[in-house]
């Protein structure tokens, strides 16, 4: 048994074979652990270009309709910069929750 074992172990086809699983999994440049995290971050990275994809066709949604719907650009004023009609009071509400933050 003990000699079985022994000749596994001295055989120059599993020595080169350990030595090369050893080498890839650990040592080399572009190893498996580095690889894993790389796949990881590839992910996290095209999440990020989907939201940003999804976020740049609203913002052409909204600029088109800017553009071509005068109530919308009217509407868009009034919101984003309080602007008003001549003769109209604006008042601003704060949340108390979100000031004491």
């Amino acid at each position: 048994m003990l000699k079985q074992v022994t000749n596994i172990l001295t055989n120059k086809y599993f020595l080169a074979g350990a030595f090369f699983l050893v080498w890839m999994l650990f040592i080399d440049q572009r190893d498996f652990f580095q690889q894993r995290e790389r796949k990881a971050e590839l992910a996290k990275l095209q999440e990020k270009k989907h939201y940003y994809q999804d976020e740049i066709a609203k913002a052409r949604k909204t600029l088109n309709d800017l553009q071509s719907n005068p109530a919308a650009l009217e509407q868009f004023a009034r919101e984003r910069y309080l602007m008003k009609k001549d003769g109209e009071d604006i008042f601003t509400l704060e949340d108390s929750a979100a000031v004491s933050k």
